[in-house]
């Protein structure tokens, strides 16, 4: 079997080998995600209309334990979405709203004096960040080291407060929003921060007739409660089983080669990468690409991942890992033409 990923962040390496019949349980496993996947779906479209494609990814994100960044314009529902899938787990959530004076103990939490019937004793007062899922709303309204303690929690899932170090809870992932359309006020999130994050999800506008349901819906008298889907353990035990899910050998080499197709400086690199990229991605591009692709095959309840799992996954693992040149700002080149253009090419 491959060697197990625990998240996009894993340096551990991965192994390639053909499909295999799973054992018993996980074709038990890989049932409960498929179904679980179809009854998640319809969960979050009681509260959340349209945004199809977003839902897919989060649950892709959810089941390889992985972190996402969503973007998009405010009204898009991205805090509903991140809310509803929450209700529909049974699993904790927390929401932390980043702002220009936000500090690291705002989101970690801290240690206080607290009158004890023995004596004044130490007390850890755990932050908002201890929950299953968090939402860091407007991840880049806050400064860089506020950013790096959630960044440095997600990479290690604990926080060291003082001389102690507590453990986050499991699953521990973060869905962090971000605003593509306003820069004043906010600060960039530094490449290596964003490598952290195993998708970058854009959300888009409804359609129209998803905007008059939106109308309707949200002006009523009553919202709608999300009925639950899955108890939490159930979460932990389809999460263990996507490490286990085979991948096959063609799947492992077009990731890799997708993924060292994006650096200017590799060999194959096409010409297009040279002219319109500075950095390409690094091999926990690959990694995520891999890890992704078995968790949407789980969701499909499929006993292994394949290339096509893999190409449809291209934009949202890796976009976020490329830093375009000047030269592609100014003629208006996108990371998703980029990308699109290297799919193409590496085939």
């Amino acid at each position: 079997m491959p060697h197990a990923i625990g998240s996009a962040a894993s340096s551990l390496p991965i192994q390639a080998e053909q499909a295999s019949v799973p054992p018993a349980g996980d074709v038990e496993l890989l049932a409960l995600a498929s179904e679980s996947s179809r009854k998640l779906k319809s969960a979050i479209a009681v509260r959340v209309v349209g945004q199809e494609a977003v839902v897919e990814l989060m649950l892709v994100a959810l089941l390889a334990r992985g972190h996402a960044l969503l973007v998009g314009v405010p009204g898009l529902a991205k805090t509903l979405l991140v809310a509803s899938l929450a209700e529909a787990l049974d699993l904790s959530f927390g929401r932390v709203q980043f702002t220009p004076d936000l500090l690291p103990a705002d989101i970690t939490g801290t240690d206080v004096l607290q009158d004890d019937p023995g004596g004044r004793v130490v007390r850890f007062l755990p932050g908002p960040i201890f929950h299953h899922l968090v939402l860091a709303d407007e991840i880049n309204r806050t400064p860089p080291k506020t950013q790096a303690a959630l960044l440095q929690a997600m990479q290690e899932r604990k926080v060291t407060v003082g001389t102690h170090t507590h453990a986050l809870p499991d699953p521990f992932q973060v869905f962090a929003t971000r605003n593509p359309i306003e820069q004043e006020g906010t600060y960039l999130l530094p490449e290596a921060q964003l490598d952290r994050f195993l998708l970058e999800v854009h959300v888009d506008y409804p359609s129209v007739a998803e905007e008059r349901e939106i109308a309707r819906r949200t002006t009523g008298v009553q919202a709608a409660n999300v009925p639950q889907v899955l108890a939490a353990d159930a979460v932990r035990s389809l999460q263990a089983l996507v490490p286990r899910i085979p991948v096959t050998d063609a799947a492992v080499e077009l990731a890799v080669a997708l993924g060292r197709a994006t650096r200017p400086n590799d060999p194959k690199a096409p010409p297009h990468v040279r002219e319109f990229v500075r950095f390409g991605s690094g091999p926990r591009g690959s990694q995520a690409l891999v890890l992704a692709a078995k968790a949407r095959a789980a969701l499909r309840g499929d006993a292994a991942a394949d290339v096509d799992d893999v190409r449809a996954l291209v934009v949202p693992v890796l976009r976020h890992r490329l830093v375009l040149s000047y030269r592609a700002e100014a003629e208006g080149v996108r990371d998703v033409d980029v990308l699109e253009r290297v799919t193409a090419a590496v085939g």
